[in-house]
């Protein structure tokens, strides 16, 4: 068998506005794609750097690079998890290799896995961070949809929380804080989000800075976003979180997260499993793992201004449908 060649390349899609939470806006999504081929087949993996986590484009791609020669001399996917921390970097890799093995063997991943076929999943919508009646306009355009996303963190998210629930009456919601609350507005946020019938709210404090979280009374689950990394993250959750996101950026590619899953679930966690915003051939790879999921975040492709070739297919109830093998797997 001829060895692997690799090739990395940085890649900018615009987004479809702009997309903001709390910590700032951004109208275009940056991905690094990395490839695998073998001369007859290649595999691809795309994945996001996220500056949260202390990652950049040049740094992602400078650590992709450099597993070259170590590819060349046959590391394989197994051996990836352990050559490379978690991360967006690996996430390309392990995706790669997994495309790569469904091409060669002529068979979709999930049959490699061992996993069902997927079937296809309601997503939630993201409505970003902005005044209460920005937020209702963009919720009463999205009113349609089964589930939104409600970007909050900012001063003020009561009066946003209940204007979106206004404008969207039917809709079920789920909100993310991104780490925007404090000691100080916890209880009359969490109060807001209650009284609005959300089902679940996201990362209401700075990761490390949640203690509050594990004593409060909370009649909405909370789910660990930005607290929770690989496995070895999941059990400082318990007592804090009812629930985990699982984004393959953080885990570090399908491998771990199909793990991390596996994990969360032995310690009582429900699952989410979430995206960050990128085109169809980031998502592919975790509709595998949001089909255990309780919550569905995959939207990330449809928040931009165009996407690949050969797309997810999102149809207008919020339905996210498996990707064909032309895509990814």
């Amino acid at each position: 068998m001829n060895p692997l060649a690799l090739s990395v390349r940085v890649e900018r899609w615009p987004i479809a506005g702009s997309f903001t939470i709390s910590r700032g806006a951004k109208t275009e999504a940056v991905v690094v794609v990395a490839e695998l081929a073998d001369g007859a087949h290649r595999g691809r993996g795309e994945c996001v750097p996220y500056a949260r986590y202390g990652e950049t484009v040049e740094g992602v791609t400078a650590a992709i690079e450099a597993m070259r020669a170590d590819i060349v001399r046959g590391l394989d996917r197994e051996a990836l998890q352990s050559a490379m921390p978690a991360g967006a970097a690996r996430n390309a890799l392990d995706c790669a290799f997994w495309d790569l093995a469904a091409k060669r063997a002529g068979c979709p991943v999930h049959e490699l896995i061992g996993l069902p076929a997927p079937k296809a999943l309601t997503t939630a919508y993201t409505i970003s961070l902005a005044t209460p009646e920005a937020m209702a306009q963009a919720a009463a355009a999205a009113a349609n949809r089964a589930l939104l996303k409600v970007k909050l963190g900012a001063p003020g998210d009561p009066a946003r929380i209940a204007a979106v629930r206004r404008a969207a009456p039917k809709v079920e919601l789920i909100v993310d804080a991104n780490e925007g609350w404090t000691d100080d507005d916890l209880a009359a946020n969490l109060a807001a989000c209650a009284q609005a019938g959300v089902t679940l709210i996201e990362q209401p404090m700075p990761a490390g800075q949640d203690d509050a979280l594990g004593s409060i009374a909370h009649s909405v689950p909370i789910c660990a976003d930005e607290s929770a990394h690989g496995r070895a993250s999941l059990s400082a959750l318990a007592g804090k979180y009812d629930s985990v996101n699982i984004k393959l950026d953080k885990a570090g590619g399908l491998t771990e997260a199909l793990a991390m899953a596996s994990e969360a679930e032995r310690l009582g966690l429900t699952l989410m499993v979430g995206c960050m915003v990128a085109t169809s051939l980031a998502i592919a790879p975790a509709m595998l793992v949001a089909q255990r999921a309780r919550v569905v975040d995959l939207d990330g492709a449809l928040l931009l201004a165009r996407d690949r070739p050969d797309a997810l297919r999102y149809d207008d109830a919020s339905r996210v449908h498996p990707p064909a093998p032309a895509l990814w797997g």
